[in-house]
């Protein structure tokens, strides 16, 4: 493959769109997942996993250096 290939816009549009359109179609399966999950353990209150959601993602995103200061970052 060629330098003009590799660096072509076309080429590279078409590998980014890719990309995204990969990262949609999972958040798209875990997102289908989550709200099976929200039907079949809790009849589908939303209340209670959008508070369980908030609560996980704070832990997720503590545990590797034990702060939060990703949040910070928006």
């Amino acid at each position: 493959m060629s330098d003009f290939q590799k660096h072509h816009p076309l080429s590279y549009f078409a590998k980014n769109l890719g990309i995204i359109v990969g990262i949609v179609l999972i958040w798209r399966g875990v997102w289908v997942i989550l709200d099976q999950i929200d039907l079949l353990l809790f009849g589908s209150d939303h209340l209670a996993t959008a508070i369980i959601g908030i609560v996980a993602g704070f832990f997720i995103l503590y545990l590797p250096d034990h702060d939060l200061k990703e949040i910070e970052k928006l």
